[in-house]
């Protein structure tokens, strides 16, 4: 026997509560409630049927919790003591994580997170455990809110190209290019080459002198390293002066010591690194460029790398490794992903240049 599918409502503001009450809502069946303050909407709750619903992290009257319990609707409480909201309903942004960061870098809730889960990453944690993969499932499904009209391409590369470098401002140009030619950038999330590229979305409408005023601001802290709050400062002073679309970032708390940029318009930050890479593999589905890099650009390659080796034409993702001579001969891994290409479908999907330009005209197609 084939069971009716039930719709499902995703509420996560008070007035999208009160817009679909006001429609004449009789039930709850279905409805996923996302850490929405319902003090005052007991009466409201009353009159809808329960059975089916969720809340979230919500607030709520002894009432309307005993009425939602009562008629088969559960009810997921509040964390205590969390710098966090791990039911949240919507994606990061630089003014949320950097709030506070004229008090310094450690007065901010990124800062706050991660020493968080540094405090708490001990074996046999189960609530850090929890309230970490409750929040990256949100994270998970705030993601898959966005829209995906245009073909996401991944930016990859490393987060010690410092601002002011050749490398960084080429970095800066193929974000431009790319989201010129109408595709999302997404990125790691992290400074050096993932900030550039994030920042040259933002700045795909500006013209050169513009572009060259807010690299100029950026060069006087070129690195995150001594201070994460002159970093940081310095690039929200850019994202004020020059706002724009900088595409999307996922970056992750596992590597704290890499602050997120702030020039992605959407932040999907994780605990989990490997849940946030598998996520950025499977979103850019219109290709993935990836600038000089190290251990961490290495990983991202052969993450790809085995979907790729493993899928057919229809499944393949175009990989574009910038830097003929830093992927032959500094980091050979070119030769090796020839060779894992051999007679597979991968063979048209590995691509190796030496400019951005070249890169940009890979992608997207």
């Amino acid at each position: 026997m084939t069971l009716p599918s039930i719709p499902h409502v995703d509420i996560e503001s008070l007035a999208h509560f009160d817009q679909i009450v006001a429609a004449g809502a009789t039930s709850m069946t279905g409805w996923r409630v996302q850490s929405v303050d319902l003090t005052g909407r007991t009466a409201a709750l009353l009159e809808l049927a329960p059975n089916g619903s969720v809340f979230l992290g919500c607030v709520l009257e002894h009432g309307a919790e005993d009425w939602i319990r009562d008629g088969g609707g559960l009810v997921f409480p509040a964390i205590p003591e969390l710098p966090f909201d791990p039911y949240r309903g919507v994606l990061y942004d630089a003014d949320e994580l950097y709030a506070g960061l004229e008090s310094g870098y450690d007065a901010t809730p990124d800062a706050r997170i991660y020493a968080w889960s540094r405090q708490h990453d001990e074996k046999g944690d189960t609530g850090r455990t929890l309230a970490a993969a409750l929040h990256d499932h949100a994270i998970a499904d705030a993601l898959t809110e966005l829209p995906d009209g245009r073909p996401w391409i991944g930016v990859m590369g490393g987060h010690g190209i410092k601002r002011g470098d050749a490398a960084y401002r080429a970095a800066v140009e193929l974000g431009r290019t790319l989201a010129g030619a109408g595709l999302t950038v997404v990125t790691g999330g992290g400074p050096g080459a993932m900030e550039a590229a994030n920042l040259g979305s933002a700045l795909a409408s500006y013209d050169e002198s513009a572009v060259g005023a807010a690299l100029n601001i950026l060069a006087a802290v070129p690195s995150f390293r001594p201070s994460i709050a002159d970093w940081a400062a310095a690039g929200m002073r850019v994202r004020r002066d020059f706002p724009g679309d900088g595409g999307v970032s996922i970056p992750t708390w596992f590597y704290g010591h890499e602050p997120p940029n702030v020039f992605a318009g959407a932040i999907a930050k994780y605990f989990s690194n490997a849940q946030r890479e598998e996520v950025l593999l499977r979103r850019a589905r219109g290709g993935i460029i990836y600038l000089p890099g190290a251990a961490g650009t290495v990983q991202e390659i052969f993450e790809a790398v085995t979907p790729n080796y493993y899928g057919d034409r229809a499944t393949q993702i175009p990989m574009i490794l910038v830097g003929i001579d830093h992927w032959t001969r500094q980091l050979p891994v070119w030769p090796l992903l020839q060779n894992l290409a051999t007679d597979r479908p991968m063979d048209t999907s590995i691509h190796l240049v030496n400019t951005i330009t070249e890169a940009a005209k890979l992608v997207g197609h």
